[in-house]
């Protein structure tokens, strides 16, 4: 018997005498999106998501009111069991995004299972003499069906296949710690390190472009990157292009999640015009651990020996020393000459009151 695999969308084909399909979701965690292949089950009394899942994508699990036993049709309790917490997950299925809530188990053969609750509030409608299932309700009509009815499927086994190979490629992207690269123009060039200890790998550009005098421009480098798990890239000056033409980096902090192309600002600090060839080094990329933290409000902060208000340079902060060099200016002549005798400035030098 065969299972089937379809991307959800208006109909979906099934097989005859089968009891679920697989579908094509996204759901969205605190870090990161993740592609999976869903079952949907009418047997199933409850959604559920696997507790193993939900740990390694960072989604955000709760402590259920009470806890329950899972049993299987008869009556038998199941080693998905107990649920201790429920998840509440913005998932997306075609072009509809809904925020799904989940019973956490054990599931040993699929990361996520859609059940009767899922399928009652989408109107599900499913034909197994035509070997199609329907979602009809208002709420799917008006966003789920907002692209055209084409259905891709595959077998079960293809896509339980997929989803290892997604938890496989997830499992090594952590381990991985190099730099992946994407070369979107045929001419444009790979980092490269100029000494194995390097902290930055050079970028290059794959054009050439003017830096006009004391101004600045935005140079294509050609590629686009993914940073290692837990860092994202920076971009810094090349130290002879700043010792030798003064051209400094402008910006340059690439979010793990961007894909885009690299773009580098680059800054002309001479009163000189610099020409930028194509293929030349320009900027260096530097991948950067992050630290996630959450900002929250506080009525006031912890007391340091650091003072909150920020003086001005040579400004004196000692009330008797204010007192002091005023009455010391007060005494000397103010002729328009002071500045020329010798007397005044030795006074001057000797007794101007130091600040410290």
């Amino acid at each position: 018997m065969r299972n089937l695999y379809a991307a959800l969308n208006n109909t979906e084909t099934l097989d005859n005498e089968n009891d679920h399909i697989m579908v094509q979701i996204r759901l969205h965690g605190t870090k990161r999106q993740v592609m999976i292949n869903a079952m949907i089950d009418w047997l199933a009394t409850e959604d559920f998501i696997d507790k193993g899942f939900c740990s390694k994508y960072n989604i955000r699990t709760m402590q259920a009111k009470t806890t329950r036993e899972v049993c299987l049709a008869d009556g038998q309790p199941s080693a998905m069991g107990p649920i201790t917490h429920t998840a509440k997950v913005p998932m997306d299925i075609c072009s509809l995004r809904e925020l799904a809530t989940f019973q956490v188990a054990k599931l040993p053969n699929h990361e996520v299972i859609l059940g009767m609750p899922w399928l009652k509030q989408h109107s599900s409608r499913i034909d197994w003499g035509q070997g199609k299932i329907t979602f009809e309700s208002e709420w799917c009509t008006t966003w789920c069906l907002k692209e055209s009815p084409t259905v891709y499927a595959i077998r079960e086994d293809e896509a339980r296949e997929e989803n290892l190979k997604a938890e496989f490629g997830a499992t090594q992207s952590k381990k991985d710690k190099r730099i992946q690269v994407k070369l979107l123009d045929p001419q444009a060039k790979l980092p490269t390190r100029g000494l194995a200890k390097a902290a930055g790998h050079d970028l290059y550009t794959n054009e050439e472009r003017t830096i006009p005098a004391r101004g600045q421009e935005v140079v294509t480098t050609g590629i686009a990157i993914t940073p290692p798990e837990g860092t994202c890239g920076r971009i810094a000056p090349l130290s002879s292009l700043a010792v030798k033409h003064q051209i400094a980096v402008n910006a340059g902090v690439i979010d793990s999640d961007y894909t885009g192309e690299i773009k580098v600002v680059l800054a002309n600090m001479s009163d000189q015009d610099y020409q930028i060839r194509n293929g030349e080094r320009i900027a260096q990329l530097i991948a950067e651990t992050i630290v996630e933290r959450a900002c929250y409000q506080v009525p006031r902060l912890g007391e340091t020996k650091r003072p909150t208000k920020i003086w001005k340079y040579g400004e004196v902060h000692n009330t008797d020393l204010r007192d002091q060099r005023a009455s010391f200016w007060k005494v000397l002549p103010t002729t328009r000459h002071n500045h020329r005798d010798p007397q005044i400035q030795q006074k001057r030098r000797t007794n101007k009151p130091r600040i410290g």
